[in-house]
């Protein structure tokens, strides 16, 4: 099934629905990710923020749909859907390929709703102008697994499984093929505040990698760097979670 017969539901998951919530804060999986991914955020995040995960096709609930032939056609899709709930302020957190997927999402909402955005948050991801195409030795199915093990991360245990990794490289493989046809388009910049973070000990992404994303905004940049790896997410959640409340307090809003 294409991705343009889907509800725009099928795109979000709030697994912690708060209605009343003041800002809605949108997460892009990594390659290969789902909106599962992010289910217990809510729990360390104040009930002033939504947590709405966005689910690519390919993997989970939406496994019998082909995934995204091309990063253009996911964002465009990403973008009609997401429109609707842009209705209070919101933010984006992208990890790893979910942060590219969120900037170009950013970059193309419609011109009267970008000044919702009130933060961008870019996880463990070089700067669209950095990205570059992987290297020959990660390509084809051997090539990307060995790319996710070398990530390290529970999705590299669970590639363990050979029934696992059946099911997920159908997603993986579109996800890769995302990554390797992606070329930044310059364009005007974000205009909202970004904070780019990145594990200690990420060896695919180094600080000054991600520094770069300060090029991108006309606004505040910071760069955190957290305890772990390229999945600091899973092992320094706390830490993150802290950063991401105080970062959507009223106060830190431009």
């Amino acid at each position: 099934m294409s991705t343009a017969a889907r509800p725009h539901a099928a795109w979000f998951r709030t697994f912690a629905p708060r209605p009343a919530a003041e800002t809605r804060l949108f997460c892009f999986p990594h390659a290969g990710g789902a909106a599962s991914a992010f289910r217990g955020w809510a729990a360390g995040l104040p009930a002033s923020v939504e947590v709405t995960a966005v689910q690519y096709p390919g993997r989970q609930d939406r496994y019998d749909e082909d995934p995204a032939p091309d990063m253009a056609t996911l964002v465009a899709d990403i973008t009609e859907a997401i429109v609707p709930l842009v209705d209070r302020p919101v933010a984006f957190f992208g990890h790893s390929m979910g942060a590219t997927v969120a900037y170009e999402v950013a970059r193309a909402l419609p011109r009267e709703l970008r000044p919702a955005l009130v933060r961008f948050f870019a996880s463990a991801r070089r700067a669209p102008d950095a990205c570059r195409p992987l290297d020959p030795g990660f390509r084809g199915d051997d090539g990307i697994v060995r790319y996710i093990r070398a990530l390290g991360g529970s999705g590299a245990a669970l590639l363990a499984d050979p029934e696992l990794l059946e099911v997920a490289l159908p997603a993986l493989r579109g996800d890769f093929g995302l990554i390797e046809t992606y070329r930044h388009v310059p364009g005007a910049p974000l205009i909202c505040p970004v904070t780019a973070v990145v594990g200690a000990d990420d060896s695919h992404n180094a600080p000054a990698d991600v520094q770069r994303w300060a090029r991108y905004t006309t606004s505040a940049f910071e760069l955190r760097v957290l305890p772990g790896g390229h999945f600091y997410t899973e092992t320094a959640t706390e830490e993150l979670l802290g950063l991401l409340a105080g970062r959507l307090a009223p106060a830190h809003r431009p």
